[in-house]
């Protein structure tokens, strides 16, 4: 039961990876948009729909890793 359950970790790792990987994407083509520049350029800072993903995908991403990585 060990290994199937070791295996159902490493699969949610694996996913959770990919979708840090999207949605660090994701946040990265937003902020290139007209409106997310315009905002950056008069504000200094990225607007809260790109931090947002930025974010989440770091959050993912690193959850992902551990879960692939833990024994």
């Amino acid at each position: 039961m060990a290994n199937g359950t070791q295996a159902a970790t490493k699969a949610v790792g694996i996913v959770l990876v990919v979708a840090g990987i999207g949605l660090a994407y994701w946040g990265y083509q937003i902020s290139g948009s007209v409106g997310s520049q315009l905002r950056q350029a008069f504000s200094g800072s990225h607007s809260d729909e790109v931090m947002i993903r930025y974010i989440a995908g770091a959050a993912s991403f690193a959850v992902g890793l551990f879960l692939f990585f833990k024994k």
